[in-house]
């Protein structure tokens, strides 16, 4: 049985981080949905909050946790045999790519990057917040259950 181990800090969830683990759902055989808890961080939503949100989503088609610290040690803790990353820029793939190797280094650990569908690459999660907190529409950049707890948070 292969599993996935897909994190970030989903803050909030969007429709491209659905696309990812829909994806990695085709993939494997378990995925597990990994909040990155990380106080230093100016989130809108609490981690339980994001981890709620994803159940919300997925239901029992994947598991969901929080950690802190290293994604080495929680992909080890949840007995995950690869990481799942999301790109959408080339920017990204910089980014990860370093992050791929330094993990691999540290653990042996494998990243599989998937690329977003071009048609959701420019939806970010800061770009959500941000037309939310201004008031703009964010239908179809979130899932239905998180466009209502924006404007819950907002109002």
């Amino acid at each position: 049985m292969t599993t996935a181990l897909c994190p970030g800090s989903f803050d909030p969830p969007t429709s491209g981080h659905i696309d990812v683990i829909d994806r990695a759902l085709s993939l494997f055989d378990r995925v597990i949905v990994a909040v990155i808890d990380n106080p230093s961080k100016d989130a809108m939503f609490t981690a339980e909050e994001r981890v709620a949100l994803w159940s919300e989503i997925y239901g029992d088609r994947v598991d969901v946790t929080r950690f802190s610290g290293l994604i080495v040690d929680h992909v080890t803790e949840q007995g995950a045999d690869t990481v799942v990353k999301g790109l959408r820029t080339v920017e990204d793939y910089e980014y990860e790519l370093q992050m791929a190797q330094m993990n691999r280094h540290l653990s042996g650990m494998e990243t599989v990057f998937l690329p977003t569908k071009p048609e959701l690459a420019y939806i970010s999660s800061s770009l959500v917040k941000e037309i939310a907190k201004l008031g703009g529409s964010v239908g179809g950049l979130v899932p239905d259950v998180v466009e209502k707890a924006l404007k819950e948070k907002l109002s």
